[in-house]
């Protein structure tokens, strides 16, 4: 994929030019290797289309949708917890995630709904939010990351 198609390295052209409240895009990914199995989550967060933060972490024995959920609690709680509050543009591959937060699939399992509860109580911080499906090939920095938590916990390289 070439730079200006990269949503991680592409220019913003809503931000330039432009001095008011900073925009955050938060891509996010879980990942579980057995599913349940080892599980591993990662965020990457821009500020006005710029890389700002990315996280990672190995969060035990799960299954992916658990994993997909705890990786945008994993980005929301860092932008809440650094008092970071601008429009809000959520990316993730998981189709499954992205239509129950935003309301056209019912969460049926209880552990599920206690984790969306999560998230929406994160997202009472922000004055506008988007939660948008994009395809795995757009979302391959926060898969990564994800990844390489399951990878180091495995390898004894604890996060």
């Amino acid at each position: 994929m070439d730079k200006k198609n990269d949503p991680l390295t592409a220019p913003d052209s809503a931000s330039r030019g432009r001095k008011s409240t900073p925009t955050f895009t938060l891509y996010t990914d879980g990942a579980s290797k057995g599913n349940p199995g080892h599980a591993g989550v990662g965020a990457v967060i821009l500020k006005n289309g710029k890389p700002f933060w990315e996280g990672k972490k190995y969060i035990g024995q799960t299954t992916n949708n658990t994993a997909e959920y705890r990786a945008l609690i994993l980005g929301l709680s860092f932008l809440v917890e650094q008092g970071l509050a601008g429009p809000l543009k959520i990316f993730s591959d998981s189709q499954l995630m992205v239509r129950q937060l935003n309301g056209a699939y019912k969460i049926k399992q209880a552990h599920l709904r206690k984790l969306a509860e999560e998230v929406h109580r994160l997202l009472y911080s922000f004055p506008s939010h988007e939660i948008i499906h994009v395809p795995r090939e757009q979302n391959s920095k926060a898969d990564g990351l994800a990844n390489e938590a399951v990878k180091a916990f495995l390898e004894g390289k604890d996060n």
